[in-house]
């Protein structure tokens, strides 16, 4: 069964977290899919993804060789691979969690409706078995909890 990490974004944003996330789990897991709300979303978060430091092959759902990016964009539920991450308040759940070796959810703190979102995710995956570990951004990740999950 793979684990859930939370990060909770408050002094950096997305577009300043994802690209050394991807980066790390690329390298401990190979290929990662990042999971958003609406297509909106990720057409914006692959503009920015191309124009940080550095290269992040990536590439959209549906776009060039989809199927073979090492960092997919998705607003879907049908992708699978061993990093599933989640912006934006897309969901994961502990099946999802169970398929993959690590899943992230990755949440803007300055936004109280993301954080209900956060919390009642922790709350679900946890209550359903699944290990997570609760990291906050304090210009670093910095664990702050860690559940081994329960199933009462």
């Amino acid at each position: 069964m793979g684990a859930v990490y939370f990060y909770h974004l408050t002094e950096r944003r997305l577009d300043a977290v994802l690209p050394p996330l991807l980066d790390k789990a690329r390298a401990a897991l190979g290929r990662v899919v990042v999971r958003g709300p609406d297509r909106a979303m990720l057409e914006r978060l692959d503009v920015a993804l191309w124009q940080g430091d550095g290269f992040l092959p990536h590439g959209l759902d549906g776009g060039p060789h989809y199927a073979s990016q090492p960092v997919l964009l998705t607003d879907s539920r049908d992708t699978t691979a061993p990093c599933l991450m989640s912006v934006g308040g897309a969901e994961i759940t502990a099946t999802e969690v169970e398929a993959a070796s690590r899943a992230c959810i990755l949440f803007d703190g300055l936004d109280e409706a993301a954080v209900i979102a956060a919390r009642k995710q922790w709350k679900t995956l946890t209550g359903a078995g699944v290990e997570a570990q609760y990291w906050a951004d304090e210009g670093g990740w910095v664990k702050k909890a860690e559940s081994r999950g329960s199933t009462t």
